[in-house]
């Protein structure tokens, strides 16, 4: 099993006829551009003690801009499987242009935040981020939708992927990143806060931060943005049943509806109050 997968993976110009190595130059651009921006807010981390609610004012910003400079790098690798041509038509030109803009300007908006020690996201004491913050909405969605484009572009593009469970799993993975990031940022924003109750001992995940006493909405966020890098891995797992593709593809829509099956799942768990891992 594992020679044949090996061997898959080593023929893919066979399965992978049009692959382009170049990359989206827009997107990889401001992918670098935010990667280089780490040096001016980690050190602002180390060298400011300013804590907001119990954090460097200095995380937020630095766990946005990590996010972003991946979403960023994933969309300039998966470009390589749009159609021909397709990202220098005007239009593609303009929308991608459009998405560069909401990015830098919600890593803005964090950054400034933080700059003046105060919340960026349910800020209801400063007029100015107030009447900002359902306009850093409409951009979220519009940087967003990126990966809806993407999904369509390459699910319609056989020549981009000729293996039909690996295309399927890279344009699901894009696509369902948009439709559960929408429905949770949607709910998230409507909320006071990503916290459903009130911790007591401030007991977290590592890293991710996350509460393991309370419900805490940014989980289902996290697994919303990352199926556009979790279902394509399932797609490749796929590459040794070149010869059973319809047991491929049947893997591939299990695997994708169980995975939003799951992101469901944590949304209701935070909703409702309850830890991802509790205590």
């Amino acid at each position: 099993m594992t020679g044949t997968l090996l061997t898959s993976l080593t023929s893919a110009p066979s399965i992978l006829p049009k692959v382009r190595f170049g990359l989206e130059p827009r997107f990889t651009a401001a992918g670098l551009v935010i990667a280089m921006s780490l040096a001016v807010t980690v050190p602002a981390m180390l060298l400011d003690a300013r804590l907001f609610q119990g954090e460097s004012i200095w995380i937020k910003p630095i766990k946005f801009q990590v996010a972003l400079m991946v979403y960023l790098s994933t969309l300039a690798f998966f470009a390589r499987f749009l159609p021909d041509g397709m990202t220098d038509r005007p239009l593609y030109k303009l929308f991608a242009g459009v998405v560069v803009f909401a990015i830098f300007a919600e890593l803005a908006w964090i950054g400034w935040a933080a700059m003046f020690g105060t919340a960026s996201h349910f800020n209801t004491t400063i007029p100015f981020m107030v009447a900002i913050y359902p306009v850093m909405g409409v951009l979220a969605i519009i940087l967003t939708a990126a990966s809806l484009v993407y999904g369509i572009a390459i699910w319609r593009n056989p020549a981009g992927i000729a293996n039909p469970a690996l295309r399927l799993s890279v344009a699901l993975g894009l696509i369902l990143t948009f439709v559960l990031t929408v429905v949770v940022a949607g709910v998230l924003a409507g909320k006071t806060g990503h916290l459903m109750g009130t911790p007591e001992f401030g007991v977290k995940v590592p890293l991710m931060g996350w509460s393991r006493e309370v419900g805490d909405l940014r989980v289902a966020h996290f697994f919303a943005t990352h199926a556009m890098h979790f279902l394509p891995i399932v797609g490749i797992a796929t590459l040794a049943l070149t010869r059973r593709g319809k047991l491929a593809l049947g893997i591939v829509w299990g695997a994708s509806v169980g995975y939003a099956a799951f992101a469901g799942f944590t949304f209701w768990q935070a909703l409702n109050g309850q830890p991802f891992l509790p205590v």
